[in-house]
């Protein structure tokens, strides 16, 4: 990353707390903590801090301010090149058409989505406000999920022209019923409803979200990091035996011909008319069940 980048405010914090548990923390709460590029590098950077410290068994991933994450930033304020940055191996970023889209999106979203889901250790999300969208995409890699009693979870990505986010995790996480629901309405769902659905492990009281977080981090980080380890493995194993990777790959490949629909018939990537829906949606309460 250039020195002009490392200069600026960090959009991720990084902390010990004891010796077992890493702290990492979104810090756009002015954005709502919306993820440009910058904050999702550093953010994998801090995840690579965290994994390679042999001494941490259980990363918190939590966010500063009112939302955990509002999704996406498409806006370009503060952020880096993909080419200064850039991981995966894929490059082509500025690429004409298509094949410029994919690239970026296969380098930023789905690639350090499935890179965070195979951390050899314990993450927990400790989620409160609102996760949109792109926000799914931080909490779903995340083995445990704690959110606070006003937390509320939406993708309403259908509205633009496109199968939902790019790590579309939703018939895992919410169920094909539940998931087809969301996904065509747009609408939100509460922590309560999504407790009942299987994605989040607890729900309590915003004020005590963190110490009932981190009270979590600690009853695991007691346990030896093999059996920790072994254990994330063998579930992880099974999801993947049932064809998570496989189906995740199946609707990246299906978001990239909504894409491309959008940019024959709109000129850009997706349908300008979905904010419309969006803003409507904003109006509706969410989901309880």
């Amino acid at each position: 990353m250039s020195e002009a980048a490392q200069a600026r405010e960090p959009t991720v914090l990084y902390e010990k707390h004891g010796e077992r548990i890493a702290r990492i923390t979104l810090n756009r709460p002015d954005r709502a903590n919306a993820q440009n590029y910058r904050l999702l590098f550093e953010l994998n950077e801090a995840f690579d801090q965290a994994a390679q410290d042999d001494e941490v068994r259980v990363i918190v991933l939590a966010a500063a301010g009112k939302h955990f994450s509002s999704g996406h930033d498409l806006s370009g304020d503060d952020d880096v090149s993909l080419s200064e940055i850039g991981i995966s191996g894929w490059g082509g970023f500025g690429l004409p058409g298509m094949e410029g889209h994919w690239a970026r999106e296969e380098e930023v979203y789905f690639g350090l989505c499935w890179r965070w889901r195979n951390i050899p250790k314990v993450t927990i999300a400790e989620v409160q406000g609102k996760v949109i969208a792109g926000g799914l995409m931080l909490v779903w890699p995340c083995d445990l999920v704690v959110a606070s009693d006003d937390a509320t979870f939406q993708d309403p990505v259908v509205a633009f022209g496109v199968n939902g986010v790019e790590y579309f995790g939703h018939p895992w996480e919410f169920g094909v019923r539940k998931a087809k629901e969301l996904l065509f309405t747009g609408r939100a769902i509460t922590a309560k409803a999504a407790q009942d659905l299987g994605m989040v492990n607890r729900v309590v009281a915003r004020a005590d979200l963190t110490s009932e977080t981190m009270g979590l981090a600690e009853e695991i980080a007691r346990q030896p990091m093999m059996g920790l380890k072994t254990a994330k493995e063998s579930v992880n194993q099974m999801q993947n035996e049932q064809g998570l990777y496989n189906s995740l790959r199946s609707a990246m490949s299906l978001q990239q011909l909504g894409h491309a629909n959008n940019y024959i018939v709109h000129k850009m990537a997706v349908d300008p008319a979905g904010m419309n829906i969006v803003r409507d949606l904003a109006k509706k309460p969410p989901l309880d069940s």
